[in-house]
């Protein structure tokens, strides 16, 4: 069975950097697009960035784009999402998102058929 999960969520200071960390494991294929969402209390869920395992092809929001960076590490089986110069509005939880047999780089939610539990990301002034 595909499982995610996720670690590295925490408080951290406007302006630092967190990264975080999806290991994943029971992908029958070979083949698979993982993806980073946030979400706030009383907001939709946010795509952010997506990685596909083909290619390695990347896909970024432009809320984040050029301060996240998705990357990922085969021989661990983790994504990892590397966020620098946070701010405040930064703060939410984070999941990381996956679907098997796929190459799409989307960041449409329904396209993903597996969630990891969330981490808590906080931003303090």
């Amino acid at each position: 069975q595909v499982q995610l999960v996720e670690s590295g969520g925490g408080l951290v200071q406007a302006g630092g950097s967190l990264r975080l960390s999806c290991e994943h494991s029971g992908f029958p294929w070979d083949e698979y697009v993982i993806a980073w969402f946030r979400q706030v209390p009383g907001k939709e869920r946010e795509g952010l960035a997506s990685i596909g395992s083909v290619d390695g092809a990347t896909h970024y929001a432009s809320s984040v784009k050029g301060r996240f960076i998705v990357s990922s590490d085969s021989a661990k089986n983790t994504v990892f999402l590397q966020m620098d110069s946070l701010k405040l509005e930064d703060t939410a939880v984070y999941y990381c998102a996956a679907r098997w047999g796929a190459v799409v780089v989307t960041l449409s939610e329904s396209f993903f058929d597996y969630w990891g539990q969330g981490t808590q990301v906080t931003v303090s002034p």
